[in-house]
């Protein structure tokens, strides 16, 4: 699971080349600005390692640990719970910081509350800092989403999406995406008293950055 950087939605220039014919280049905005109307795409995608497939929840707020969760309960309902219907637990690899920081008590309060509702124990281990290059995710997925993307001006959330959906790869990648409507508010705090009520017994080894979370 990983974040990717928030990307202006308008005519904008858009990193990376294509080719046009000559005097058929699209014609885009001299600033990149953003746009106090269409705002910015937060795309929050999960990558499964077993089946070479992915899902985007593209957001239009902000990057919180709520807007995480969300975005693995919607990739569950969509995608996961198809596939592994027998499915007890649930394995996330995800960054050491950000909205799946190990740090958030947010983070944990709602993966019980989603624990809970799948009835799974969700197992998780943090990428230690500065390692987040390793998680396949950037390779496997975005990087080709990037790729597919490049040059292309983001003139609205429905070419987001389209274009992410149409990612593929040689060794058959396949990408879903949708459009996260919801608005997530910043810098909600989590007490520790409310920390303690979620079922989470840490492992032996740097528990901090590698624990379960089973339903209650």
């Amino acid at each position: 699971m990983d974040t990717k950087k928030k990307e202006n939605i308008g005519n904008f220039k858009a990193k990376g080349q294509e080719y046009h014919l000559k005097g058929q280049a699209i014609k885009v905005n001299i600033h990149d600005f953003p746009d106090k109307n269409k705002g910015k795409a937060v795309p929050y995608g999960i990558y499964d390692l077993t089946k070479n497939n992915g899902w985007v929840n593209v957001g239009i707020s902000g990057d919180t640990a709520e807007f995480a969760v969300e975005s693995i309960r919607s990739w569950w309902y969509q995608m996961g719970k198809l596939v592994y219907q027998n499915a007890t637990e649930l394995y996330i690899t995800a960054d050491c910081g950000g909205s799946n920081g190990y740090r958030l008590k947010l983070w944990k309060i709602e993966l019980q509350e989603l624990a809970s509702e799948l009835n799974l124990v969700i197992h998780v281990s943090h990428f230690p800092p500065g390692t987040s290059k390793w998680n396949k995710i950037e390779h496997r997925m975005f990087s080709f989403i990037s790729k597919n993307w490049r040059g292309k001006p983001l003139v609205d959330m429905a070419t987001v999406v389209n274009l992410i959906s149409h990612t593929t790869t040689q060794t058959g990648l396949l990408v879903k995406a949708r459009i996260d409507e919801n608005v997530y508010e910043t810098g909600k705090k989590v007490s520790n008293k409310e920390l303690l009520n979620v079922n989470l017994k840490s492992d032996s080894f740097r528990g901090e950055w590698n624990y379960k979370i089973s339903p209650k």
